[in-house]
């Protein structure tokens, strides 16, 4: 199960994600409360364990913007919020290689089986991030979605393909989204804060153990099963 701790403004707060054993740090290139400039998380990565990986959250950014962001911020990873250049991925895919990690997000909402359908079909792209959105935030929101709605969908149209859940995720409830929806990783936000843009230490290690501890679950049930 792999673990993103996202919406990181700070080294201190990306440390305790990384020691509490989260495979990410996500920090928000996008407007928001919890937003970093590129200078600022080139401050802070290097100070990061290797093994942990980098990610850039950006909504519409264009491809210099984000080729400087992961050439300077010291980036591993992008999660693009992006309706607009459909070779947005391919391009970044042809200068980076397969080094980097591209998640495209897609939002729970009706029509999400053709926006995974289209996923699939981009083999630019390694995964993609479900998640919330309300009518002035495209993600961070701190709202859940249907999940045993979205379960159904992913099981008929996203066969194959890496899906990460997002929205409204917190220590409390990230055991039932695994359960229900079987991702391939977990991605949380304000769920894990004390207040907007500071993380709470003790909230970021239960969510991480308790993601682990539910996909030891799905592993047993599988086990089962064959």
């Amino acid at each position: 199960m792999w673990v993103k701790i996202c919406a990181n403004t700070n080294l201190e707060d990306a440390l305790v994600a990384a020691e509490a054993g989260a495979d990410a740090v996500g920090f928000v290139f996008a407007e928001s409360v919890r937003r970093v400039t590129v200078e600022q998380v080139a401050a802070i990565v290097p100070h990061l364990p290797a093994k942990v990986e980098k990610i850039g959250v950006f909504v519409d950014a264009g491809f210099e913007e984000l080729v400087k962001a992961v050439e300077v911020g010291g980036l591993t990873g992008l999660q693009l919020h992006s309706a607009g250049d459909p070779e947005l991925a391919v391009r970044l895919r042809l200068h980076f290689g397969d080094g980097l990690r591209i998640l495209q997000v897609i939002h729970y909402q009706q029509g999400l089986e053709t926006q995974l359908r289209a996923a699939q079909a981009n083999q630019a792209i390694d995964g993609v991030l479900v998640d919330s959105r309300t009518a002035t935030l495209l993600g961070g929101t701190g709202r859940s979605y249907d999940w045993a709605a979205a379960s159904r969908s992913l099981a008929d149209s996203a066969a194959g393909l890496p899906v990460v859940v997002a929205g409204g995720l917190n220590p409390g409830n990230v055991g039932g989204a695994i359960a229900t929806l079987r991702p391939w990783g977990v991605d949380v936000a304000s769920g894990v804060e004390a207040s907007p843009g500071k993380k709470d230490a003790a909230k970021v290690r239960a969510f991480v153990e308790n993601a682990r501890v539910a996909a030891i679950g799905l592993e047993l049930d599988a086990r089962v099963v064959v």
